[in-house]
């Protein structure tokens, strides 16, 4: 059975039942709704899951449970949505918050993926000119009885080595490789990678950007979905807390909360939000519409993540290309520009 739901997947399936619902059609039958047009036999083996609890009686919230296929956190929130009898309402903002993470972790991979790649290519690129290429220019420049620049010989030399040691580097890479997929493929060791990471960058940079983006994300669709405010942070924070660094930070939200603070001002002292953000808040605070104001700072937020990220992107890719240029051109630089001299003394 398909173990890990896609937010894709998710935000489909959430916006279906809360347009089934709002049709007036029961969660159990529209289950059956779409499982009947469900090609994706992973998914339909989920769905068939879900409609066979669904027809014990119990709510959508404890179905999903007992497949323990679903996020805590959408079980959760579906599950207060049921309790406050505003399950379409909650179903919808699950719909735009799993899109809006789907949409993160598009972005993120983008950001490593393509960077990676054009590395990958300036290395190869830069190797092949200094292990097939440079020997080609020193044996024209032997015949001639002369000699490449020392620069070029230094390189030539290193292009001999790695030649020489091409075995033993292949088998060292492969065994990273391979140790790298391993502990990839240990739970334990890929969850304790991943908490040093969370521990060390999750609340500084762009990481705590994002960090940011999602507690308020999901701390909108906790209050949207009719949770109190002190709740909703408690939730938010127990969903997004990945670090010390992090849980610090909500911890130290909840305490300006409960001293009297505002909800504003207890998110902005505490670094969640902006300060632009923050009076924005406060007014939404005043005015009745917390819940309206904090779902646009989510937008705004993911607006902003997505830009820097884009922004990171655009400035990696052009700076690999111009240092693969630079590199390329000294290489060749350094055997062109002796041989012309060669060539024009002989003219």
């Amino acid at each position: 059975m398909q173990k890990n739901l896609t937010n894709s997947y998710l935000s489909a399936l959430c916006l279906e039942m809360s347009m089934l619902l709002h049709a007036g059609i029961g969660i159990g039958q529209g289950i059956e709704i779409i499982l009947e047009d469900e090609p994706n036999k992973g998914a339909r083996m989920v769905l068939q899951a879900l409609s066979e609890n669904l027809a014990g009686g119990v709510t959508l919230s404890a179905a999903m449970v007992k497949t323990a296929l679903f996020p805590a956190y959408m079980v959760r929130m579906i599950e207060i949505g049921e309790k406050t009898g505003r399950i379409t309402e909650t179903l919808k903002a699950l719909a735009e918050h799993y899109e809006r993470q789907e949409k993160l972790a598009l972005a993120i991979k983008n950001a490593t993926f393509y960077p990676a790649i054009l590395l990958g290519m300036m290395i190869a690129v830069v190797m092949v000119l200094i292990v097939q290429v440079l020997p080609i220019f020193n044996d024209v420049f032997a015949r001639m009885g002369t000699q490449m620049s020392p620069l070029a010989e230094r390189l030539m030399q290193f292009g001999d080595w790695f030649r020489g040691a091409s075995v033993v580097i292949a088998v060292v890479v492969g065994a990273i490789f391979v140790c790298i997929l391993l502990m990839w493929a240990i739970g334990g060791v890929r969850r304790g990678i991943a908490r040093f990471v969370r521990n060390k960058w999750s609340a500084k940079g762009l990481f705590g950007r994002v960090a940011s983006y999602q507690f308020i994300a999901s701390m909108s669709l906790a209050l949207s979905s009719g949770l109190g405010v002190q709740e909703s942070i408690e939730l938010a924070a127990s969903v997004n807390s990945d670090s010390a660094a992090l849980n610090k930070k909500y911890k130290h939200c909840l305490s300006l909360l409960n001293s009297g603070k505002s909800l504003a001002d207890a998110l902005r002292e505490s670094g969640i939000v902006s300060v632009r953000n923050g009076r924005l808040l406060a007014l939404g605070d005043k005015s009745g519409m917390a819940d309206v104001t904090m779902a646009e700072i989510a937008r705004r937020s993911d607006d902003a993540v997505q830009e820097e990220i884009a922004t990171v992107v655009g400035r990696i890719e052009p700076a690999l290309v111009i240092a693969t240029s630079v590199i390329i051109g000294i290489i060749l630089l350094s055997v062109m520009l002796p041989l012309i001299g060669i060539m024009t003394s002989i003219g």
